[in-house]
């Protein structure tokens, strides 16, 4: 099981640094759940739809949206794929921010059910211009999910 789903999260996070929004919904199911650690999980986002729109409300603005090569994975045996890495997000004027992460996937039947991304809160906020904090602010969150019962 952890080859395979090594070859899942591996497929994934090359569609997502492609932004590939149609790559990305087909590694998820209607009941596939991710969260960014920092804000909660009563922010997740639900299935493929959910999930691109939890995606693009950051990465959309983004002018650059690459990488760290050193990225690290290890898996267990019930389909769990922790992947180490670091994105380097760029805005529109020139902010720059590198964001350490930890990624938490769990993947059954070729799907990630399960993501959870572990980064710094401050890190990120810090370093993003205003105009992404107004986005933010403003964007439409019909898309929320809260999985408080489900992580």
């Amino acid at each position: 099981m952890s080859d395979a789903a090594i070859e899942v999260v591996q497929g994934f996070w090359a569609a997502l640094y492609e932004r590939d929004w149609v790559r990305i919904r087909s590694y998820f199911g209607p009941d596939s759940l991710y969260y960014d650690v920092p804000a909660g999980p009563s922010t997740a986002a639900k299935g493929p739809d959910g999930i691109e729109a939890r995606l693009r409300l950051g990465l959309d603005p983004l002018v650059g949206y690459d990488h760290d090569p050193e990225v690290r994975i290890a898996s267990g045996a019930d389909g769990t794929v922790m992947t180490e890495h670091t994105e380097i997000w760029t805005w529109e004027g020139g902010a720059t921010v590198a964001l350490p992460f930890v990624s938490v996937q769990r993947v059954a039947d070729g799907v990630i059910t399960r993501w959870r991304d572990y980064w710094d809160y401050r890190t990120l906020m810090d370093a993003a211009p205003a105009a992404w904090h107004e986005r933010l602010d403003t964007a439409d969150l019909s898309w929320l999910y809260d999985a408080t019962t489900e992580f």
